[in-house]
């Protein structure tokens, strides 16, 4: 007797349900089995990848030193790439963009743009920065063109091409979702690319930046996390991956000079396409390594940039068959906001900066630490009070915010994840986070691959340590925003929302 059209299109929609893709059941099954399990119908997950030239032109400021570098010419091109998670009702979306950081004024816009033409949620859009420190030194041009009407905006500035540019990748992802093969896990970097920055000396305080023949240095003060956690996107026959994304906690400044560079996260990138095709999507997103670099103590030459990429994506290509796939890839999106609290400017530390910042810039000399203070500043000023003491706009390139200017003592950061099935968290970070509070969430996850991506949605924060590392003082500390105890009231906040995914499993 020919099978009833109802036996069929349950059996499709469960199979959908149960393995995303991949799951098949074997013909002699009855339809008793099939009706008790019809309580997880459901759409197949479907993801869409892209990616988008953002690579400014030549003369741009270039960001991430306290010193003016204008960009000669471009060494490899900026992108801005996104992935899209499509499934029944839910949506989401990670943009990572080869920026040092995301002003939570490019976060609002492109949220706003991407929302409307593809109508992803804009909490569930996720916008992130690599880090790479040969990137433009953006965020006073995105002030002062968000300042303008949108008749007075130029669509040919730096501005205007970035947000563009992070829209599209969103949209254009968007586009291409489809029904996919997920596998996830994570390897081991065997060969050391990433050590901690921050040493114990023997008087007891933390120093940045040191070396082992220094004789004052006890040890370092903290670990590395040596786990690169992957994601890989296939066809539905598992034939061909469409993408990968990796994400390991190392600082993105190992290249240097006045040349445009997504620095080693290219390397992976060009590795992969050599192995899986020139269309393949390599989607890195910079783990929790505020604390960490590629400066290895024990001896006086550096990782150079294409080793270190070269030597991850060999890591990530061996492990790239052995990964198992997401049986019941079930999309749920989480976030929520915690107002971190800022930490005090007072008026005479602000008449300091008044003083150090111009000198600086006219090449007197200033103590860094110093100038890293002075900075923090006039930022703070401008976040805390509706009218700040100092003049941001005299005194800043970076840092400058129209969203979150006169705020108050605390920042509404967002922390989210992203969660398939039982199987795989990525967890969304505000800042540059020290490593031992991304360990932290790693051990407690109660997800077996949990990636965990730093500097998404803003970077007003800028550093945040560990409490303990508060009392150590030294760069990270010096250079933070928020009081002691902001990082640990993350990794709660993180880890609250996956076990709010991991209790609503069917």
């Amino acid at each position: 007797m020919p099978t009833p059209k109802i036996f069929v299109d349950c059996f499709v929609r469960l199979c959908d349900c149960v393995s995303g893709c991949l799951f098949q059941i074997a013909a002699g099954c009855t339809i008793a089995v099939l009706l008790t399990s019809t309580t997880c119908f459901g759409e197949s997950l479907k993801i869409g990848m892209a990616e988008v030239d953002i690579t400014p032109p030549p003369g741009m400021a270039m960001a991430g030193y306290y010193h003016e570098r204008l960009a000669e010419k471009t060494r490899d091109p900026l992108k801005a790439k996104a992935i899209v998670f499509r499934q029944d009702d839910q949506a989401a979306a990670f943009v990572v963009a080869d920026l040092t950081g995301i002003a939570h004024d490019l976060t609002n816009v492109v949220r706003q743009q991407a929302s409307a033409q593809t109508g992803i949620p804009a909490a569930h859009i996720m916008l992130s920065a690599t880090h790479a420190h040969t990137a433009p030194d953006y965020t006073g041009q995105l002030y002062q063109y968000l300042k303008q009407s949108e008749q007075q905006r130029d669509a040919d500035s730096y501005p205007a091409r970035l947000i563009q540019g992070c829209v599209d990748a969103i949209v254009q992802a968007n586009q291409r979702a489809e029904p996919v093969t997920v596998s996830a896990g994570a390897a081991e970097q065997q060969t050391p690319v990433a050590f901690n920055r921050r040493f114990v000396m023997k008087d007891g305080s933390v120093r940045t930046w040191q070396n082992m023949a220094n004789e004052q240095v006890v040890r370092a003060a903290g670990p590395v996390d040596p786990e690169i956690g992957l994601l890989k996107i296939a066809s539905v026959d598992n034939t061909r991956i469409v993408g990968v994304v990796s994400n390991f906690a190392l600082h993105l400044d190992t290249v240097g000079g006045l040349e445009w560079s997504a620095d080693y996260p290219y390397y992976i990138e060009q590795h992969l396409r050599k192995m899986h095709g020139a269309d393949l999507i390599s989607i890195f997103g910079a783990g929790t390594c505020g604390d960490i670099n590629h400066s290895d103590p024990t001896r006086k030459e550096r990782n150079k940039t294409d080793f270190i990429g070269h030597s991850l994506a060999e890591t990530i290509q061996a492990a790239l068959p052995e990964l198992p796939p997401v049986e019941a890839p079930v999309l749920q999106v989480n976030t929520t906001i915690v107002n971190v609290p800022m930490q005090d400017v007072t008026p005479q530390e602000l008449n300091r900066a008044e003083e150090l910042i111009p000198l600086a810039k006219a090449g007197g000399k200033v103590d860094f630490f110093d100038l890293v203070s002075a900075y923090k500043a006039v930022v703070l000023d401008q976040m805390q009070h509706p009218t700040p003491q100092s003049n941001p706009e005299k005194f800043l390139t970076w840092g400058l915010t129209n969203s979150w200017a006169g705020i108050g003592k605390t920042l509404p950061v967002d922390v989210a994840t992203i969660t398939l099935g039982d199987d795989v968290a990525i967890v969304f970070l505000p800042g540059e986070v020290f490593v031992e509070l991304g360990l932290a969430i790693k051990q407690a996850s109660p997800y077996p691959t949990t990636l965990i991506v730093e500097l998404t949605n803003c970077v007003e924060t800028i550093y945040i340590p560990t409490r303990a590392a508060y009392a150590g003082g030294s760069y990270e500390v010096t250079n933070s925003a928020l009081q002691p105890g902001s990082g640990e009231m993350l990794v709660e906040a993180a880890l609250r929302l996956l076990r709010t995914s991991a209790t609503k499993q069917p």
